[in-house]
């Protein structure tokens, strides 16, 4: 089976999603580090634009977005679950909760909590974080840790049966999804402890989470992941769904983009589109011939006109 290689750095509340995934595998793989801001030139010459972190290489199939990652995990090694009790669904809906209303307050505070971050990078974050006020960051403080302990009380109250994760008895998608906002807080700002020290499950649940690890990680240089791609063929795609309402055609070339921030579009031939999943084929001399793979839900998918 191909390698696993996951396009990251350290710092990021994605990555570390995606690296809990990897540890609640128990999976091998491989560590490309990208920068933090952009330029991201290796990284770029695989996805044809887009830019969040992280992104998961298989072969020549790249795979943007931690739902789609969690998924196509889950169908190349089922065991352990991160779905147990059946719980796919809800867990995967769980993502617009935590991607958005979580993670938008805790990467707020995080940013204003930020002692004299380098001028390159709010320039980067003010153009990719749009839905943040960088002029008022400090006055919402408030705000934003009023938010975090709101979650917070959801967790706890999840919790409250005496449960060790949020599913039941076994970890799952649902613990890493409510767990990395939180990770990037306790990280960032120094007085997390202190505002969420009431909720009494919360710290126990964030270190049974934790525990999960990060599976076993070998370091790849972008060079060695390119010659990967270069090498490899792409799965087929799956086709466009008959029912589908944008009445696009398999072999149209297509724009497909993030509907919320970050929203650098990626330009293909459709080979994919369904109600799970959109995919195009793409070519850059760097990397050969690719596949990127974005979730469907999300993501803006619009014909391009010649």
């Amino acid at each position: 089976m191909p390698e696993l290689i996951l396009h990251h750095f350290e710092a990021s509340p994605f990555a570390e999603k995606a690296r809990l995934m990897l540890g609640l595998k128990q999976l091998a793989w491989r560590s490309v580090e990208i920068p933090r801001i952009m330029p991201k030139p290796d990284l770029i010459a695989l996805t044809g634009g887009y830019r969040r972190t992280p992104v998961l290489q298989i072969g020549a199939d790249i795979y943007c977005d931690t739902r789609l990652i969690a998924t196509e995990l889950e169908a190349r090694h089922p065991h352990p679950t991160l779905f147990p009790g059946g719980q796919r669904g809800l867990a995967l809906a769980l993502a617009a909760w935590s991607d958005g209303m979580l993670f938008e307050s805790a990467v707020g505070l995080s940013m204003a909590s930020t002692p004299n971050p380098p001028a390159d990078f709010i320039k980067d974050r003010r153009e990719f974080l749009s839905f943040l006020d960088f002029d008022r960051l400090e006055s919402e403080i408030p705000r934003f840790i009023s938010q975090l302990r709101g979650h917070a009380d959801l967790i706890d109250q999840q919790l409250g049966d005496g449960r060790a994760f949020l599913g039941g008895e076994a970890p799952g998608l649902m613990d890493v999804e409510a767990y990395f906002p939180f990770w990037m807080v306790r990280a960032r700002v120094p007085s997390a402890a202190e505002f969420l020290a009431g909720f009494t499950r919360l710290s126990p649940w964030e270190q049974r989470v934790q525990a999960l690890g990060r599976g076993r990680p070998v370091a790849m240089t972008a060079a060695e992941a390119h010659a990967v791609a270069r090498s490899s063929l792409p799965r087929h795609g799956a086709g466009v769904d008959t029912r589908d309402p944008l009445k696009l055609a398999v072999g149209e070339t297509v724009s497909v983009a993030p509907d919320d921030y970050g929203k650098d579009p990626v330009s293909g031939r459709l080979i994919t589109l369904t109600v799970h999943e959109v995919a195009v084929q793409r070519a850059d001399p760097a990397v050969g011939t690719v596949v990127v793979h974005f979730p469907r839900i999300g993501y803006r998918v619009s014909r391009v006109q010649s």
